[in-house]
């Protein structure tokens, strides 16, 4: 897996391709483009939430401060990386 962790600042965009059921699972930045290949089918959101899972692994981050911006149903999506929980609370 590879490491994008120096990526993973607040509210950072990251512009993804999915490949779904692929045969080897992975993230890769190609040529600056995010490529994750997961096994999970394009079905009921599945290779959607693997992708998100496997950016996250990626990223270092929690997957729930990954929230999908656009692309639901399709092989390009955004996904934005949200503020730490509880990080506007303290004062």
């Amino acid at each position: 897996m590879m490491d994008l962790s120096h990526l993973a600042l607040p509210a950072a965009s990251f512009a993804v391709r999915v490949t779904p059921g692929a045969r080897r699972a992975g993230v890769d930045l190609v040529e600056g483009v995010i490529r994750i290949s997961v096994g999970a089918p394009p079905e009921d959101g599945r290779a959607t939430e693997a992708a998100r899972d496997a950016l996250a692994e990626a990223l270092g981050v929690a997957k729930t401060r990954l929230v999908l911006v656009r692309g639901t149903k399709s092989r390009d999506k955004l996904f934005r990386l949200d503020d730490q929980p509880g990080a506007l609370s303290r004062r």
